[in-house]
């Protein structure tokens, strides 16, 4: 994590309030989207389907050239491209799409290790299908975006870059 006081030359904020994420580049909003974060709200618990809070890392980049509403199962394209027809056939899906931005926490006993472990809840930012909402808390736990934009942001960083979840902005990775 950086020094108290160091300036992050680029992150990204998911702010739960507002459901939006931003992403930073030297103090200026170069990108920002409505997003879905979970509905049973803020949660670090494994098993609560909360999104979780705090510091986290890109710890992968999935899903580089797979074309726009590509199914994911297990982080592996299915070869599927997601339909009002393919969702009424799975009804039970939640579904993954377009690209995944798998996050990892970098607060242990927090957000990292043991029952609140970000990666091992396979927490992702990811695409969703086109009729879901999106700028109000709807998901499984997962951040939630429509494929464009997912696909845009997976372009613009790289894994290693650092994603403040939580209510308003840091100030610095200490707060």
């Amino acid at each position: 994590m950086a020094r108290s006081g160091e300036v992050l030359a680029q992150w990204i904020n998911i702010e739960l309030r507002s459901q939006q994420l931003t992403l930073w580049r030297d103090s200026e909003a170069v990108f920002t989207r409505p997003v879905s974060t979970a509905a049973a709200g803020a949660g670090e618990l494994n098993g609560s389907g909360g999104t979780p809070r705090g510091w986290h890392y890109i710890r992968a980049k999935i899903g580089a050239n797979a074309p726009r509403a590509a199914v994911f199962r297990g982080r592996r394209a299915t070869g599927e491209i997601w339909t009002p027809q393919l969702a009424r056939q799975y009804p039970q899906r939640d579904w993954i799409l377009s690209r995944i931005l798998w996050l990892c926490g970098l607060e242990p006993g927090f957000n990292r290790l043991g029952d609140v472990d970000t990666m091992r809840r396979f927490i992702y930012i990811h695409g969703c299908p086109d009729d879901e909402p999106l700028g109000v808390a709807n998901s499984h736990g997962c951040v939630r975006m429509d494929n464009d934009s997912v696909m845009e942001l997976f372009d613009l960083v790289d894994p290693g870059i650092k994603v403040w979840i939580g209510e308003g902005q840091p100030l610095n990775e200490e707060d």
